[in-house]
């Protein structure tokens, strides 16, 4: 199978599976969705949904977070990884969003990178789920499965690069989505540990399955 045909493969498979592919995180607007993503670096979507409904009550827009100490947002986030400085985070962010962007969550990668504690895979979610844009955020299950599966090659070593590759051949209209077929396929199936590869309906077009099952 060529590096062309594995992408077609897979990108009918998932259209077919999983069309309508989501966001697992929890949010009602995009400040909401930024502070979420923000939350959720090396931290579970599961425990994110849990402490943003009661942060989202305290702080409903920016305007309000932006006046709240770092020491307030601390209790509010406190069960997620790293909270000390995801609180800080979110106090610059919001203060910056109210003095330099009106309280709007900008819509570039430029703007959205100066905000603390946003950088590129965050700030690609955003482009991709609030404004439609191909954009690939990587992270460690993007980046996982796609060496895996084998549509980036061995000198994709960085996110950066693994998100070039990617973008570089999947459809501009499938990116948005394709984000999330691989982050949920690397979730649920294709795990760090003991992928699930007899439950995995992609197989066929994984390089390392092949690899490995190859006959004697």
């Amino acid at each position: 199978m060529t590096l062309k045909q594995q992408y077609t493969y897979l990108i009918d498979y998932f259209s077919e599976h999983n069309p309508d592919a989501k966001s697992e995180l929890e949010f009602q607007n995009s400040f909401e969705l930024l502070v979420a993503v923000m939350l959720s670096a090396q931290c579970t979507d599961k425990r994110v949904n849990i402490v943003t409904p009661t942060l989202f009550a305290h702080y409903p827009t920016p305007q309000a977070m932006a006046q709240a100490s770092v020491a307030e947002l601390y209790e509010d986030i406190k069960s997620v990884s790293y909270p000390n400085s995801k609180a800080s985070h979110l106090s610059g962010m919001a203060r910056m969003l109210v003095e330099e962007f009106h309280g709007e969550v900008p819509g570039t990668m430029e703007e959205l990178t100066r905000l603390p504690g946003v950088g590129r895979k965050t700030a690609n979610v955003i482009l991709s789920i609030v404004f439609d844009q191909p954009a690939m955020a990587v992270d460690t299950h993007v980046f996982r499965v796609s060496h895996r599966l084998g549509i980036v090659n061995a000198k994709a070593t960085t996110p950066r690069e693994v998100e070039r590759q990617l973008t570089n051949h999947i459809p501009a209209e499938k990116i948005p989505i394709a984000h999330h077929w691989l982050i949920l396929h690397g979730r649920y199936v294709c795990t760090a540990r003991n992928p699930k590869c007899d439950a995995c309906g992609i197989r066929e077009a994984c390089a390392t399955f092949k690899k490995e099952n190859k006959p004697l």
